[in-house]
């Protein structure tokens, strides 16, 4: 299971990486220890991706990968300290306004900040990795 970390700053901005990996920018999120909590982990992985910490407030979404059969969390943060920065996982980190989330990550990706940002929820979707199904 994985866990994905919607933080959303007190000006409406969104935190967003752009990954090493395949450089693609996504909200930052990674993938569960075996005996954690899901809200240690959306914490422990937006602080290790980023250098922001976080409160967490809600869960707005489960969002299931049909390819690899990963379920992920979202959960939407508020930021309570630290310094953005890239990381050993994320070449660029961002605050970037809640409009230029859906043109810029994949829309499997953006879904998660839409939907966190909305009155609705918790949500639940299907993607394929990159597309919802």
């Amino acid at each position: 299971m994985s866990v994905t970390g919607i933080v959303l700053r007190g000006d409406g901005n969104i935190l967003a990486i752009k990954r090493m990996d395949d450089g693609r920018w996504v909200p930052p999120g990674g993938v569960l220890e075996l005996d954690e909590h899901p809200h240690d982990g959306v914490i422990r992985e937006v602080l290790e991706e980023t250098g922001v910490r976080i409160e967490v407030e809600r869960l707005t979404g489960v969002y299931k990968n049909m390819k690899l059969g990963v379920v992920s969390l979202a959960f939407l943060c508020r930021p309570v300290g630290g310094q953005a920065g890239p990381s050993t996982e994320a070449s660029k980190v961002e605050w970037v306004l809640p409009t230029e989330v859906a043109s810029m990550m994949p829309e499997a990706r953006a879904i998660r900040v839409l939907d966190a940002l909305s009155d609705g929820g918790p949500y639940v979707r299907i993607h394929d990795g990159s597309v919802l199904l």
